[in-house]
């Protein structure tokens, strides 16, 4: 699994960070080797920022160091920071393993840190909106495309539809909606995206 090219943004700017309050690259291999035993785990996004947490509760009296416990705090406020409880545990767990490898780079390169640039996207999504990313950035929609789509529901005039078993959307269908069934494969026509390249408004053709 290769990241997109936000999560890359991600990787940078935590590596960056944490470098900069001279943070130790180990204690991050750490945190990652933590999150891989939780992976299979349904909650496991939520077990690992609590374990952050915990750390840095306990770090005093589990750390070998004063410095030990503010690893924990730096990291646990950057990972909060990027990170929400419904993110995808393994997309963290790429990012975090680039993460270290990425600090020891920043401390020998001797990379001029100036102002760390805040990434577009700020939050790592859930599975399903990374999943999203990821077609997103592989077909490279745009305005005019005609698609396959599965009619998922119809209430009233209002359609749902599932465009390459990943992507649902709820569109008004006045003259349409009475002529299609739930289950039924029709032609869409994209007619707007959003500003990161995903669709955002389709209509069913003919």
């Amino acid at each position: 699994m290769s990241l997109t090219d936000q999560q890359w943004e991600i990787a940078h700017a935590i590596a960056q960070t944490l470098v900069k309050e001279d943070t130790d690259a180990n204690e991050v291999s750490k945190a990652v080797a933590y999150l891989r035993t939780v992976i299979d785990k349904n909650d496991a996004t939520s077990r690992f920022l609590t374990y952050l947490k915990t750390l840095v509760r306990d770090g005093k009296m589990i750390g070998h160091s004063g410095k030990t416990a503010g690893y924990y705090r730096n990291i646990e406020a950057t990972c909060s920071q990027y990170f929400k409880s419904n993110s995808d545990a393994s997309t963290i767990l790429q990012i975090l393993g680039w993460v270290s490898r990425l600090m020891k780079y920043y401390k020998n390169a001797g990379v001029p840190m100036g102002e760390i640039t805040v990434p577009t996207a700020v939050v790592v999504e859930s599975a399903r909106q990374a999943e999203i990313a990821k077609v997103t950035e592989s077909k490279k929609f745009k305005e005019g495309d005609i698609m396959d789509a599965k009619v998922t529901k119809i209430n009233g005039n209002k359609v749902s539809y599932e465009i390459l078993g990943i992507i649902k959307l709820t569109e008004k269908e006045p003259k349409k909606a009475s002529l299609l069934q739930e289950g039924q494969t029709v032609k869409v026509e994209v007619l707007e995206l959003k500003e990161d390249g995903s669709i955002k408004k389709v209509k069913a053709m003919g």
